[in-house]
């Protein structure tokens, strides 16, 4: 068997890398599972037992950092181990974490671990600069501003938001086609109006805007946002995922205040660089201290194992608790 770990909270490189891994076995049987949701007993009989009519097996293994029992990591280093000579099976352990129990991360080869960690301000600009050149476009500084102002800080993100600002330019031009798909005009230039108007038609409400109403104590608005992302069929653990990178950014912020006023170096390194987001965790630290951030991680954890759980039928009742759970940490 062949063993992977990837880490970190760049999600768009992380699952380029889960990606290639895949491309090298077509014909697979893909398994995903939850740590903290699957025990390990069940994610090692599937690296044992590989489906028959399947050319190989890929055992993925999200949120690995939940695996912290002595038995259940022994257990899943015992599989890894008796496994080693097998070439048609494969294990790849995720989490948005930086390390995982040491015994897992010492099972596996150091060339089969990495850690993608959050672009810094120059590698944005220019993913954004090459994205946007590929599709026909040149963008500036200030457009690629306003861009990493509402989008979370990985790749696939960007690389989301981004094709729909591309598509909705090609269709408010109607620019022509090529092989029944409209295209850019060759270093057509992106400006800041344009972003404007896609803002405008575009008015979507993301777990950012959601974290921006909790910055700001507005519980009402909070939850008309998270209502409006129900409505429109928005993943509830997609929600939580943001808002937990959120709050995990909140954390970094709050760290950096204790040591006194951050300068702009300190900010960009941990995404804060631009004002407009800065705003919203200036607002969120004068309601949230170290503590009730690390209560507000605890409660997204714990609601995203009930929502993947048979109550998730009320999905809706529980993302207004986590809400108000989530404010009520604010104000302890």
């Amino acid at each position: 068997m062949s063993a992977y770990i990837f880490l970190g909270p760049e999600l768009g490189k992380k699952q380029d890398a889960v990606n290639n891994i895949k491309e090298k076995f077509p014909g697979a049987d893909e398994i995903v599972f939850y740590a903290g949701e699957t025990n390990s007993g069940a994610i090692a009989d599937a690296m044992q037992n590989r489906n028959l009519f399947a050319d190989a097996q890929i055992v993925i293994v999200k949120n690995a950092d939940l695996i912290k029992k002595k038995d259940e990591i022994d257990l899943l280093v015992s599989c890894i181990n008796n496994t080693k000579n097998s070439d048609n099976a494969v294990l790849i352990l995720l989490s948005d974490e930086l390390k995982l129990a040491a015994a897992l991360d010492n099972a596996v080869p150091k060339a089969s671990r990495q850690v993608f960690y959050e672009l810094f301000e120059r590698e944005k600009n220019e993913w954004l600069r090459e994205f946007f050149r590929r599709e026909g476009f040149i963008i500036d500084r200030d457009c690629t501003s306003t861009i990493l102002e509402m989008v979370e800080n990985n790749t696939e993100a960007l690389r989301r938001e981004c094709s729909r600002l591309v598509q909705f330019l090609r269709r408010s031009e109607n620019l022509p086609q090529e092989n029944g798909h409209q295209t850019g005009s060759k270093n057509r230039p992106v400006k800041t109006e344009d972003i404007e108007k896609w803002l405008s038609h575009n008015r979507e409400e993301s777990a950012f805007t959601l974290f921006s109403r909790i910055a700001s104590g507005d519980l009402c608005k909070a939850l008309e946002s998270l209502s409006v992302m129900l409505a429109a069929k928005e993943s509830a653990p997609g929600i939580l995922a943001g808002l937990a990178w959120c709050f995990r950014k909140l954390g970094d912020y709050i760290a950096l205040l204790e040591k006194g006023e951050p300068g702009y170096p300190e900010l960009a390194k941990i995404g804060l660089s631009s004002p407009k987001v800065k705003s919203d965790y200036v607002e969120a630290a004068r309601r949230y201290k170290t503590q009730s951030v690390e209560a507000c991680l605890a409660l997204t954890a714990e609601y995203d194992l009930l929502l993947r759980s048979p109550v998730a039928v009320m999905e809706k009742i529980l993302m207004d608790k986590y809400i108000l759970a989530v404010f009520k940490a604010g104000a302890s």
